[in-house]
């Protein structure tokens, strides 16, 4: 037994694209592609704030540059006017409390204290040529983020051979102007390094304070690789995750499209569409959905196919007696004789008329049901005015039609035509099949859900093994005595397929009553009456 496609039968509806002009470029991507694009591209916005760091650093080496200012004018200040003993005593001390290294420069411009001179260096600057691979690689990634960011190139630091003031060009601004000057440059492993100048008293003398701010860059790159090692692992599970998303959905709906494929070009009648019973999602549900649809299909098709070799085997019947009759009254001279022929041609002649008919009207009955719209309508009011028509056009071969139904109404949804054409092609059988002056009787009842009709004649009946038969298309079993050719066949098949649209049944079942003959049971599903 096949698996539903929809615990509740239903599928909902997806909306269908409005607009086919807009994004035709990105239709052309592949569904992995935009499975993988759509979770990338947020973490590429993330990656992209290693980038912006760069403002993190700008910002920190601002309030570097106010503290070395804010520095070099204090110790200045401490500086003028002490004794060159307790000038250099302080050179030593701030130097090793600040990790700075602090220089004296005369009126003259002459260096004549130097703190790195006068005791232990507080600091040291990194030897570049013993950097392992992970410190080449931080600062070729301080590159490549300078370069993206149009940062300004800061020049490198290089430590003067000469001892004069004049080697500094933030001490030449310091002596022309008077106040304290700053100095961006970078030591080569990246680091940058701070130096302020500051005039000392009002001699002459300057200093020059220089500081290699290496705890700026260390906090930077540390930001960098914890947002970078997180992007890293953000976009590795996104990767992931997107392929499995990407197998799980466009892996199935390669294969469906495949097996769709191979169901379109016929050349593999035994295909089986997949139906996923494991998946409970979309992809099973439309699994289902299209496996449930090409055996629809193919049972549609092969329903043609064998309606189409009826059609012309009931056709060929009439035409050959038809063929034979004709030309046989060519070479026929005696009147009675050539009377007889023409009967018979006559008679062929409205046989395939009728059949015709019958067969035409069965080949659109499916596709006028599957666009009508159903309306509600009260049954017993449709049987009885279709029973009263009948007895004023006396159709009924002297046969009386009797109708027995409750009070009140037999509300069901349908096309009136064509419910109103199951009942004619009944009681149609049901006069065929009953004795002269017989009594066909039909009977309405109502149930909580469905509302039912039964027609009932005093006729041979229906043997069991035949009851589905006689739904058959071109079956006919007329009873003994009746012209050859009055039916097509059709009558009770057109019935069922109309019940069958109408979300009924239409099934021979034994007389109620238990007297002999063929009672015919049709069941539609029963609506409540609209009350205004």
């Amino acid at each position: 037994m096949a698996e539903p496609y929809s615990q509740n039968g239903d599928l909902a509806a997806l909306s269908a694209d409005t607009d086919p002009v807009r994004f035709n470029w990105f239709r052309s991507i592949s569904l992995t592609a935009r499975i993988l694009a759509v979770n990338l591209l947020p973490l590429a916005f993330l990656g992209g704030g290693i980038f912006y760091l760069d403002g993190y650093r700008a910002q920190l080496l601002d309030e570097r540059y106010k503290l070395a200012r804010i520095e070099a004018q204090i110790t200045a200040e401490a500086l003028a006017g002490a004794t060159r003993e307790r000038q250099e005593a302080l050179l030593i001390q701030i130097g090793k409390e600040q990790k700075m290294r602090l220089r004296m420069f005369d009126a003259e411009g002459n260096l004549w204290a130097d703190s790195f001179a006068l005791d232990e260096p507080s600091f040291s600057f990194a030897d570049t040529s013993r950097d392992d691979w992970s410190q080449k690689f931080a600062q070729t990634l301080d590159k490549i983020v300078d370069t993206v960011v149009s940062a300004e190139p800061v020049p490198d630091y290089i430590e003067p051979e000469s001892d004069t003031a004049d080697a500094w060009p933030e001490l030449v601004r310091a002596r022309e102007e008077g106040v304290s000057q700053i100095e961006l440059r970078d030591w080569p492993d990246g680091t940058p390094v701070i130096t302020a100048a500051a005039p000392v008293g009002l001699i002459g003398a300057t200093l020059l304070t220089t500081r290699n701010a290496v705890d700026i860059t260390e906090a930077v790159r540390s930001a960098r690789s914890t947002l970078g090692i997180a992007v890293l692992l953000a976009l590795t599970g996104s990767i992931l995750l997107s392929l499995y998303m990407a197998r799980t959905i466009v892996g199935p709906l390669r294969t469906l499209s495949k097996a769709a494929i191979r169901v379109r070009l016929g050349r593999e009648r035994g295909v089986e569409v997949p139906r996923l019973p494991d998946r409970h999602d979309e992809i099973g549900l439309l699994a289902r959905a299209v496996s449930d649809m090409t055996e629809a299909l193919r049972e549609r098709i092969d329903a043609v196919e064998h309606f189409a070799a009826d059609v012309a085997h009931e056709i060929k019947n009439p035409l050959a007696s038809l063929r034979s009759a004709i030309e046989s009254l060519a070479r026929v001279d005696d009147p009675e004789l050539r009377k007889q022929l023409t009967d018979i041609a006559s008679h062929d002649v409205r046989r395939l008329d009728r059949l015709i008919t019958e067969i035409a009207d069965a080949s659109r009955i499916d596709a006028e049901l599957s666009r009508a719209t159903f309306e509600e309508m009260d049954l017993t009011a449709i049987t009885k005015a279709i029973i009263d028509r009948r007895a004023y056009r006396s159709v009924n071969d002297e046969r009386r039609v009797e109708l027995s139904h409750p009070i009140g109404k037999a509300m069901v949804r349908g096309v009136p035509e064509r419910l109103e054409r199951v009942i004619e092609n009944l009681l149609d059988n049901a006069v065929s099949f009953s004795p002269p002056s017989g009594v066909i009787s039909a009977a309405i009842s109502v149930d909580d859900t469905c509302v039912s009709l039964t027609v009932s004649d005093h006729g041979q009946g229906i043997p069991v093994d035949a009851r589905e038969k006689i739904f058959t298309r071109f079956h006919s079993d007329r009873p003994d005595g009746e012209d050859f050719g009055n039916h097509s066949g059709l009558g009770l098949a057109i019935a069922r397929t109309i019940a069958d649209a109408h979300d009924g049944t239409l099934t021979a079942i034994d007389r109620p009553d238990g007297q002999d003959g063929a009672c015919l049971l049709l069941r539609l599903p029963r609506i409540s009456p609209r009350v205004f």
